[in-house]
């Protein structure tokens, strides 16, 4: 399929500029792959699509304050920062989108903080937004780190911020309530609904949770630029997918049971584990599975997404996962009853 298929238009007043009150509160579409029908419910309801045995596998990564505000050398312009990934634990090397990129060259410093307290040098362009950087700091790497947390914001998307200034509320909702391992620079949106009281009922129900880990990176924002789907190339990011996650959800598929994947992001992650014989087996590193129709998932049975933007990866997997044809056709009846999209958005549940 080509590119152009996923594209529609929606009224930007439908993008969440805020989250709902309560997390599991947020409105939840329910696709029926099987007679291709719908439901309207809340997502404190997704409690009655799950039985005992059933197993959720949730994304338990921690967003990292990757936002810096700071200014340039000798002009004093104002510049934003945000953090990719550190590639060199010893050099304190980022990579970072700078922002105007214009404006900031090699060899340029930058400064951070009150007192100027960190300073960044620009040693190499990556792309046209992309920038690699040194940090001058003395003193240990977790003191490094300490300091980056002290001075850093919550990274929501640029979408976002073009709407309205970062918020308190916002480093506690952009982020789900079982993130544990830090690291991702952008948030699994699809696990932001979850609230303690529905893990409680899961647990009483005896509906299995489980947590991998997907750092997160700004490649989920990233536009999809190729007319031909097999020539895109998803940004690489880490995931940690466990033997004891693996033979908990064999067991269940092996006992009948259902797979509910929370998120693209799991989703990718799961399929990158998957083996040649159809077995999930535990992984560390790196993967840049992109997928899209025609595909054929070997674990997930239910997925869980948000309503995402025209022809983004996430969207055209929910399209690989749920059918084409019914997962636009949901799309135009979500602008039509006004779903909320992005990232504080509403979500869907496709069976």
């Amino acid at each position: 399929m080509k590119l152009p298929y996923f594209n529609f238009t929606y009224p930007k007043e439908l993008v969440a500029e805020k989250p709902s009150k309560q997390r599991d509160e947020c409105r939840l579409m329910v696709l029926h792959r099987d007679n291709h029908t719908i439901e309207h419910r809340l997502f404190k309801d997704l409690i009655e699509y799950v039985d005992e045995g059933d197993v959720v596998v949730a994304n338990n990564t921690k967003v990292f304050p990757a936002l810096l505000y700071g200014e340039k050398e000798k002009t004093g312009a104002n510049i934003t920062v945000f953090l990719q990934r550190e590639l060199n634990h010893d050099m304190r090397l980022w990579d970072v989108i700078v922002d105007p990129a214009r404006k900031i060259r090699i060899g340029n410093k930058l400064y951070f903080g009150p007192n100027e307290s960190l300073v960044a040098e620009v040693i190499d362009n990556t792309t046209s937004r992309g920038r690699t950087v040194r940090f001058l700091f003395d003193g240990t790497h977790e003191e490094f780190i300490k300091h980056i947390r002290s001075l850093g914001h919550t990274p929501i998307p640029d979408e976002l911020r073009a709407l309205r200034n970062i918020e308190n509320f916002d480093a506690d909702r952009y982020q789900t309530i079982y993130a544990k391992h830090e690291g991702a620079v952008a948030a699994p949106i699809a696990g932001l609904h979850f609230s303690r009281e529905l893990l409680k009922r899961f647990e009483i129900n005896d509906v299995k949770w489980l947590e991998i880990t997907v750092h997160c990176g700004m490649g989920n924002f990233r536009t999809i630029d190729v007319e031909d789907l097999s020539k895109h190339r998803m940004d690489a990011e880490e995931i940690h997918v466990s033997q004891e996650v693996c033979d908990t959800i064999l067991q269940a598929k092996a006992e009948e049971h259902k797979v509910c994947i929370v998120g693209t992001d799991v989703m990718r992650a799961i399929e990158s584990a998957v083996t040649i014989q159809g077995k999930i087996s535990a992984y560390e590193g790196w993967t840049n599975k992109f997928i899209y129709p025609p595909y054929n998932f070997s674990i997930g049975d239910m997925l869980i997404t948000n309503f995402h933007h025209p022809k983004s990866a996430q969207y055209i997997m929910a399209c690989a996962f749920g059918g084409t044809d019914f997962v636009s056709y949901a799309y135009d009846l979500a602008i039509r009853e006004k779903y909320k999209f992005s990232t504080y958005g509403d979500a869907m549940l496709i069976l």
